[in-house]
């Protein structure tokens, strides 16, 4: 007899997404969890066309902060976290569905994902090995780590991984792109700056740098074609955005404070400082 599973969706705004998520693992499924976090759209109504789905609501803060708020609230005691931009292949229903069945052999399991940047599949580069802990049982697993990529974490250690992938589908534009990337990358050098921490000439310009190589040359995203050059770029900016991001945190100078600590003089040697410079290029 088959486990019965929740299916945790953790969403906000993602009436694009929620539909085809849930119709994805809609027959897996005994109860869809519905985790929003303030949606404006029309997520929660597409939510409720569904008979199976149950809607909670919260702030959101941090993902792993998030579904762990979450995870406890599932019905049953195997729990699938699905996020709106994945979908569930019928080859891993079927895994999952005899996993459940013939008695789990571990309170966890790792499912790789097949990762598209703008409905283009990426084969190399980080993505090829790209995997997360997903099914697991809800009084067993939460999620641990630094930043808004936390991973859940078995506390009897017992995991395993399933052979079938999910899709995933995380960039269709930029403004996408850079939504998250201002998130991530803030949350991160917030808490690097509460741990003390402090950038560097190495870790603003070489660190990047060789983020750059590793993707494009060494894990092969060159053969990703222009979706590879891209992913590769934007991994490097992604480094690099921690990093600026943490600098400004702790060395930065907000306008209103350089204003009040100028003076009129100040304010004079600057303008006449500018104007030589620009003297000194017209020459």
């Amino acid at each position: 007899m088959k486990q019965p599973l929740t299916v945790l969706v953790p969403c906000k705004n993602e009436e694009l997404n929620l539909r085809a998520c849930i119709e994805s693992f809609y027959d897996l499924a005994d109860e869809i969890l519905i985790a929003d976090s303030g949606s404006t759209d029309y997520t929660r109504e597409i939510a409720g066309q569904f008979d199976k789905t149950r809607l909670i609501e919260r702030e959101y803060r941090t993902s792993g902060d998030f579904k762990n708020w979450a995870i406890p609230q599932a019905r049953h005691e195997w729990v699938l976290i699905v996020d709106a931009d994945e979908r569930i292949t019928p080859a891993l229903a079927e895994e999952m569905q005899l996993e459940l069945s013939r008695g789990p052999s571990c309170d966890g399991y790792w499912i790789y994902r097949d990762n598209h940047f703008m409905g283009h599949p990426l084969r190399y580069g980080d993505a090829r090995s790209d995997k997360v802990l997903r099914l697991f049982h809800r009084d067993k697993g939460r999620y641990e780590g630094p930043s808004d990529h936390g991973e859940v974490k078995i506390s009897t250690g017992k995991v395993g991984k399933l052979k079938n992938r999910m899709l995933h589908f995380s960039v269709w534009e930029y403004d996408q792109f850079f939504d998250k990337l201002h998130r991530y990358t803030s949350l991160q050098a917030k808490q690097w700056q509460e741990q003390g921490r402090d950038t560097s000439y190495f870790k603003l310009l070489v660190r990047p740098a060789f983020r750059f190589f590793r993707e494009y040359i060494l894990q092969g995203a060159i053969l990703d074609g222009k979706a590879g050059v891209q992913t590769a770029w934007l991994a490097a900016f992604y480094s690099f955005s921690k990093q600026a991001r943490l600098w400004e945190i702790k060395h930065g100078r907000s306008q209103s404070e350089f204003e009040d600590c100028t003076t009129g003089i100040e304010l004079a040697e600057l303008q006449a400082e500018r104007e030589m410079e620009e003297r000194r290029r017209a020459a």
